[in-house]
């Protein structure tokens, strides 16, 4: 990397700790803020998802408020083991990811602290509360539609951001024995690409594609590619070496063939793809507002994702690519909505134009461009390279 490249990384590494410096104190009972200026809101995903970017800074003020959010968040975790949408709000419930999400942030922040029992209580009432959303008995854990971190993207029954995560966090906690029963179960094909139904029980692989299938459920699953869900898979060891190369391979080949079409001008992926179009089955009316391909959850891109996209690079040891795409991140986090910004940490930008189209000074997006960079500088991927180097599963079908 040249010199002038990696003065520009130093100084986004700075301007990321300046942002979640600025937003750590929202004006909402003390609890950080979801971004600069636009959602003053304390978001639990949100807040949550920045655990990792957070934890390698080693600041402590950033990591008191990262405890006081997962404090809060316990304190008003429903009485069935639910966490709530936002920190402070304990009636605000409806979120499928949110719980998993308390699960892995509290396992990264046991090492942290170096206590193997913090938050003990509310750890098992969540790992209750998640079992409990597994409709068969075989470990899978079903959602509701837009219950997940895409409000606008229709997930059915078993997503695999919410089952890569779920399994993420059962192995931060060291729950090998649900871990294993979980990250098997993804690990069977999907009944629509498994027409003889050779595996038992339907899974999340798909046959002959190197990836994991957004959702699936009974006959009917998705085959469009979920950037975040098949990074946590990558990053957490249920993608295999072979598998992750395989997939990191497939991954590029289609963004060079968008970059082509037109479809896509930046040097990063898609959170998702191929884009839903309105001729397509899977289109919604409201997309035509809120989705349109390209934009938003229907493959608009995410810094905070391609921060795990990056991170998972590194696990995949494909080092001179993840410091090649950590570049180009960097570049696009220049871009803000206010002109003014040195670095905008704007939340999501557009496939087709690369313009930022979301709130700027995002918290995830920063905290994530963070973590994204320490994996690239160390050639290791901080919290994950544990379970995934201790993982005790068995090789993954396909």
């Amino acid at each position: 990397m040249h010199p002038e490249d990696k003065k520009l990384i130093e100084s986004a590494k700075k301007a990321a700790t300046d942002v979640l410096l600025h937003n750590a104190h929202g004006t909402v009972a003390d609890l950080p803020r979801t971004a600069g200026w636009g959602y003053p809101e304390p978001y639990t995903r949100d807040l949550l998802i920045s655990v990792l970017g957070i934890a390698t800074t080693g600041n402590k003020q950033l990591l008191q408020s990262v405890k006081n959010v997962l404090l809060t968040l316990a304190s008003n975790q429903s009485e069935h083991g639910q966490i709530p949408s936002l920190v402070h709000d304990k009636h605000n419930l409806g979120s499928s990811d949110t719980t998993p999400l308390f699960l892995m942030a509290v396992g990264i922040f046991r090492t942290l602290l170096d206590d193997p029992h913090f938050l003990e209580a509310a750890v098992e009432n969540a790992v209750v509360w998640v079992a409990y959303q597994c409709p068969t008995n075989h470990y899978l854990i079903a959602q509701q539609p837009t219950s997940d971190w895409r409000d606008e993207q229709w997930v059915l029954g078993y997503g695999l951001f919410v089952n890569t995560l779920t399994y993420s966090g059962l192995k931060f906690l060291k729950k090998e024995g649900p871990a294993k029963n979980l990250g098997d179960a993804i690990g069977q094909l999907t009944y629509a690409s498994d027409t003889s139904h050779k595996c038992p029980h339907e899974g999340l692989a798909i046959n002959d594609q190197p990836y994991f299938a957004l959702w699936s459920y009974k006959v009917y699953s998705s085959d469009r590619f979920d950037l975040l869900g098949n990074s946590l898979a990558i990053l957490s060891g249920l993608a295999s070496q072979e598998k992750a190369t395989n997939m990191v391979k497939w991954i590029e080949n289609e963004y060079q063939a968008m970059n082509f079409t037109k479809n896509l001008v930046l040097d990063l992926t898609p959170n998702f793809f191929p884009f839903i179009q309105p001729e397509d089955p899977d289109w919604l009316p409201r997309y035509d507002e809120f989705n349109k391909p390209g934009d938003y959850h229907n493959g608009g891109i995410w810094p905070f994702i391609s921060g795990f996209y990056i991170a998972a690079l590194v696990a995949a040891k494909e080092f001179d690519l993840a410091e090649k795409k950590l570049l180009a991140l960097t570049k696009l986090i220049k871009k803000g909505r206010n002109k003014s910004l040195e670095f905008g940490f704007n939340e999501w930008y557009k496939a087709q134009t690369g313009e930022p189209m979301g709130q700027d000074w995002q918290t995830w997006s920063a905290s994530n461009y963070l973590y994204a960079a320490a994996c690239v500088q160390e050639r290791s991927t901080p919290f994950f390279d544990t379970i995934r180097l201790n993982s005790q599963r068995q090789p993954n079908l396909l």
